[in-house]
């Protein structure tokens, strides 16, 4: 089969696409043919020797999200059965044409849901889930702001406020057009976070209070701005650093009741599975419904991997980067 690895840190075009025996599952695992595999930009990170959410090693093979059918069974496993269609959030070695995943790590695909969609399910749309609803704790009417806006977690986070009851949802984002692509998903506000005044202009949407829940992955100096737009009472999650810096909060700027927090997907994967399941139940909901609507801004053949990262790193997607085998 094939397979895209690294044998070095660099960048994107160290990715190769290599052959290599396909892998048999073992006890408690499947072995699934990939249709589609979502591409993270954490995955970026750990190609450039960044340790983001997982070490960085050499040889390297991305991890991703990854849906497709199941092809074969490992000993013990009963949930599924093969020819079932399920999507995975693979750590490493996603990037193939066969990938093996763990079965109680598995959600269903229902025929309604295209396969390329349903790689926002494992990561990106339960990080957008739980960021709100299990991290934010969102009451409904709260007012939140979300910077990257535009990106495959972003879309949703936007989307998903909008679904579960938030009041008025201001998007950031770096372009014209994505302020209209956000505004499209529902935003109430759009704001380029390029313009100097930025933060002014979510302080004068928010009648100068901030916002009640922040939702930050950018860093840098924009997750230094955010500190200051949180309201009285209000909550931040950081659940991210897209670009690379990730500064220190003073305690003085959250005296004023304000709660500044880290969050991490592959944290509640380990520790707090039935909120996994729980949360990939409202989702398939939510999509099923058409409330929730992942956006896939591009497909590209699973050779070109590198050209996908490179696209992710150029910060121009519109919502999802899809790997095609």
């Amino acid at each position: 089969m094939r397979i895209v690895r690294h044998h070095a840190f660099g960048a994107p075009d160290v990715l190769r696409v290599e052959e290599a025996p396909r892998p048999e599952p073992g006890a408690g695992q499947v072995l699934i043919r990939t249709e589609a595999v979502g591409v993270n930009f954490a995955e970026c990170q750990r190609r450039q020797g960044i340790p983001v959410g997982g070490p960085a090693t050499l040889p390297g093979s991305p991890g991703g999200d990854v849906a497709g059918v199941v092809e074969a069974l490992g000993e013990g496993v009963s949930e599924v059965s093969v020819g079932d269609r399920v999507v995975t959030g693979a750590p490493f070695d996603a990037y193939a044409e066969y990938v093996v995943a763990r079965a109680d790590w598995l959600f269903p695909v229902p025929e309604s849901i295209d396969a390329a969609q349903a790689t926002s399910m494992p990561i990106p749309a339960q990080t957008a889930y739980h960021v709100i609803a299990t991290a934010a704790r969102l009451a409904r009417g709260e007012s939140m702001l979300i910077t990257a806006a535009a990106g495959g977690i972003g879309h949703l986070l936007v989307q998903l406020g909008k679904a579960l009851g938030a009041g008025r949802v201001i998007a950031a984002a770096g372009s014209a057009a994505k302020l209209d692509f956000v505004r499209g998903l529902g935003a109430d506000v759009a704001i380029n976070y390029t313009d100097e005044d930025w933060d002014e202009q979510v302080r004068a949407a928010t009648d100068g209070r901030g916002a009640d829940v922040v939702l930050e992955t950018v860093g840098g100096d924009i997750l230094r701005r955010s500190v200051g737009l949180i309201a009285p009472f209000g909550r931040m999650v950081v659940y991210g650093t897209a670009g690379g810096e990730l500064p220190a909060v003073e305690i003085a700027d959250i005296f004023d009741n304000r709660t500044v927090m880290g969050f991490s997907m592959w944290g509640v994967m380990a520790h707090r599975p039935q909120e996994m399941a729980d949360g990939a139940k409202a989702l398939l909901d939510l999509v099923g419904s058409g409330r929730v609507s992942p956006v896939i801004h591009a497909r590209i053949p699973l050779d070109r991997a590198g050209a996908a990262h490179a696209l992710m790193e150029a910060r121009s997607q519109l919502g999802r980067v899809v790997l095609v085998p």
